[in-house]
């Protein structure tokens, strides 16, 4: 309840100034600091609640009530209760509270946990409500970084897409897609290629920028990215729910047993399946989104649902680190990210629709499949294909640099002819590989391991023979 001060359990000295320090010295590392606020509920429940503060001074401003019971309280959040920004001192008091982490702590943005309760008006979701509105005209607010977990509970709670320009949204369909297609699960070339190029069928309109969608296949809720290829059930047994809390479908797979195993094969599938899966996040357009500790393979013993486990289950075990396959997980994340800060086409701007020629036959953006050949609508739509290969170029016809990535979600090794006109394609990073280093290719085909992705880059200049 307490919207201006941190945790203390966070601070070692108990001194709010422990805090200002630390985002200075994250700063003076390039690092930008987001701070997570739950503006949409409290800790006092349902009616049936403690009464600790709000509820004492003005329980009918602060919360939703039930029309036609104003003893019961909207229950939106699945907290049992539902903050009510629709009150002009309701959403003054959350203004003033983000500019104070603002410009008192100098937070670079704000993530908003179930954004949507906060964009609830009396008639439903409104992106441009009072919180909405407030925020955008706010000289101070309007400048930051401003992210939005776009659902909650409630009726029309699911507001993917439909948030205001000027916010990112956390991306589901991101998140499902990417597991769903190395999992296996045919007839997704479709859907793997939207979620790869910013998911403009949700986000492409309102001058938006593929930004906007928040590109992450892990997060504090759910399985880590290890235990997404290492259980194909949820583990919640810790919790004392019987495993009935946290979510159902997680459409994950372990390969061929449930958690640790000694299986030198399935242990060396499960690593070539995350750093696969590292790539689709990292070079994705749009924000990249890790979930701290993926990167040396951080596991919840198959827990989809922590949030009550203040132990070793939720804890980062940080002697993981030291382990051979975590340092190779997290050298190859740290290549990507790289490699993503080096080809600007890789990133969060516009998004590309094919219509721009960036040199002589050479597109923004195109599709092909193994045999290099530009997908057909049969091609689309085929029910079988697990293959698919993305070119994204940039520059101008005097010098312009393309990226060429290769998936292949089959269980067999396939080679892809690469596409029209040639080049001289440079192997950047392999999945199947960790250890492969930047270098040329021949013209022949170019072999990717089943369950793997490999990035290639080329330069095309207005002279190259096509």
């Amino acid at each position: 309840m307490a919207f201006f001060a941190p945790e203390p359990r966070y601070l070692s000295t108990g001194e709010l100034n422990e805090m200002r320090v630390a985002v200075r010295r994250l700063h003076a590392a390039g690092i930008e600091v987001i701070l997570d606020v739950v503006y949409n509920h409290t800790c006092e429940g349902s009616e049936m609640g403690p009464t600790l503060s709000w509820r004492g001074f003005d329980n009918a401003s602060y919360y939703r009530l039930v029309e036609g019971n104003a003893r019961r309280l909207i229950n939106d959040t699945g907290t049992g209760n539902t903050i009510n920004m629709s009150h002009p001192r309701v959403l003054q008091m959350v203004l003033d509270s983000l500019r104070y982490w603002a410009e008192s702590y100098h937070i670079d943005g704000f993530r908003f946990d179930l954004g949507t309760t906060l964009g609830r008006e009396v008639t439903g979701f409104d992106p441009n409500g009072g919180f909405f509105d407030a925020i955008m005209q706010d000289p101070v607010l309007s400048r930051l970084k401003l992210i939005s977990e776009p659902w909650d509970i409630g009726p029309g709670g699911y507001q993917l897409g439909n948030h205001p320009p000027g916010f990112a949204e956390w991306n589901d369909k991101f998140r499902d897609g990417v597991r769903r297609f190395w999992r296996g699960d045919a007839g997704l070339r479709g859907e793997i290629a939207s979620r790869l190029t910013g998911s403009g069928d949700v986000f492409d309109y309102r001058q938006r920028k593929s930004w906007s969608s928040v590109n992450f296949v892990a997060s504090h809720d759910g399985f880590t990215m290890h235990d997404l290829v290492s259980y194909a059930e949820r583990h919640n047994e810790a919790n004392g729910e019987n495993s009935q809390d946290g979510h159902g479908e997680n459409y994950a797979a372990n390969w061929g047993a449930e958690g640790p195993t000694e299986d030198a094969a399935i242990t060396d599938l499960r690593e070539r399946l995350k750093r696969t899966i590292m790539m689709s996040v990292l070079l994705a357009n749009g924000t990249p989104m890790i979930l701290g500790g993926d990167e040396i393979s951080r596991t919840q013993q198959g827990n989809n649902n922590a949030y009550c486990q203040d132990n070793e289950i939720s804890w980062v075990d940080w002697a993981l680190a030291k382990t051979p396959q975590a340092q190779l997980l997290y050298n190859f994340t740290s290549r990507l990210i790289a490699l993503r800060r080096r080809y600007k086409i890789l990133g969060g701007g516009g998004f590309l629709h094919g219509n721009h020629q960036v040199a002589d036959h050479l597109s923004d953006i195109s599709w092909f499949d193994e045999a290099g050949q530009e997908l057909s609508s049969d091609a689309w739509n085929d029910a079988h294909a697990q293959l698919l290969a993305l070119r994204r170029a940039g520059g101008d016809g005097d010098k312009a640099e393309a990226t060429l990535l290769l998936l292949n979600a089959s269980t067999e090794d396939r080679a892809f002819t690469l596409p029209h006109p040639p080049a001289q394609w440079r192997l950047m990073i392999d999945s199947a590989d960790p250890a492969q280093t930047e270098s040329m290719i021949a013209d022949g085909p170019v072999t990717v391991r089943s369950r793997a992705a490999v990035l290639l880059v080329a330069q095309f200049t207005a002279d190259q023979p096509t």
